[in-house]
């Protein structure tokens, strides 16, 4: 069963996507939308945050909510909403995995950090770089940016499932992200990570990842070597 936010984030997609509110437009204020859809503010809100992440309105303080000029754009490219993502170890279900942590540290975000996890720039973040392992294979090569208050991090807990832990420690679901997949040449930091030949492909994956109370928890690069990886998407056509 669908949160209420989510049902009225449906809503407000459609009417973006139907030109009901026009790249560029300034929407309702959230206050005008609460009533509309006979709601709290705060519901409102979580809604409106959802939108955010997936890159079709941004906010600006002190003026409201606006359609992206560029979201038909994003639309025409058809970057991918994935709706559950699992991470690693539940992917690879039943198979051995392992983490190599490179790095654990924790500083304020930079302002593009702090707008994609919605936080103040006071607010401190980690930031995560690991290799993962699949039956003693390389996987991946992640780098994430997390907010500390999310939940406390080790390198014991960055060694097994994150997300798993995630769960756990904040009793919240995580309910989505979104993703930008592309191609790029491997790099010095790939090489020494991953054992990848400089400038070889590689497959990335950018994401912005959400609890299910519409709050983003990562922002993270992922590098997966070109030999292993591979994208399947169904699609379905109205």
């Amino acid at each position: 069963m669908a949160y209420k936010y989510e049902t009225i984030a449906d809503s407000l997609r459609q009417s973006i996507r139907s030109g009901k509110y026009e790249p560029g437009e300034l929407m309702p204020d959230q206050n005008k939308l609460a009533a509309a859809f006979d709601t709290t503010r705060i519901t409102i809100h979580k809604a409106i945050q959802l939108l955010i992440i997936e890159g079709l309105v941004y906010s600006k303080r002190g003026a409201g909510t606006f359609v992206r000029k560029d979201f038909r754009i994003r639309e025409h490219h058809q970057e991918t909403l994935i709706d559950k993502p699992l991470g690693t170890t539940q992917t690879n279900r039943g198979k051995k995995v392992t983490s190599k942590v490179l790095e654990l540290q924790a500083r304020l975000p930079t302002k593009w950090e702090a707008e994609k996890l919605l936080i103040d720039e006071m607010d401190p973040v980690y930031v995560i770089r690991r290799v993962r392992y699949v039956e003693g294979k390389v996987w991946a090569y992640e780098h994430t940016i997390m907010p500390t208050n999310i939940v406390m991090l080790t390198r014991k807990v960055l060694g097994g499932s994150v997300y798993g832990y995630l769960e756990k420690e904040s009793g919240k679901r995580i309910a989505g992200s979104h993703r930008i997949i592309s191609a790029a040449r491997a790099t010095q930091d790939d090489v020494e990570a991953m054992g990848a030949t400089l400038d070889e492909p590689i497959l990335v994956i950018n994401q912005i990842s959400y609890m299910d109370d519409g709050q983003p928890f990562e922002v993270s690069e992922s590098h997966f070597p070109y030999q292993t990886s591979r994208v399947v998407a169904d699609v379905q056509v109205h």
